[in-house]
């Protein structure tokens, strides 16, 4: 069987390229570039950049250990967002 990186809901793309974002700025991953803050962003995960937090991820440069870090947090929230919307104590994401 043949792996693919489609998504299942089109429409997450936008909220897992943020979380991947957040995630590795709060790993400490993310380079100040100087940028302006409050500039558009719509392309940025194709581009490697946020502009809008004044940095960017090198994500051809950071370590597979690194890399996988960012993958494995990923994981582990939404694993944790699916048990409490099952649960019935939270809400999905939008």
């Amino acid at each position: 069987m043949s792996r693919s990186n489609q998504k299942v809901v089109p429409a997450s793309k936008h909220a897992l390229n943020q979380m991947k974002y957040e995630i590795a700025a709060e790993l400490g991953l993310m380079q100040s570039t100087g940028a302006v803050t409050g500039a558009d962003t719509e392309f940025a995960g194709e581009f490697g950049t946020v502009s809008a937090v004044g940095g960017h991820v090198p994500w051809s440069q950071l370590a597979t250990r690194d890399a996988g870090s960012v993958g494995g947090e990923i994981t582990r929230r939404l694993i944790k967002q699916a048990e409490s919307v099952l649960n019935g104590s939270g809400t999905s994401i939008h």
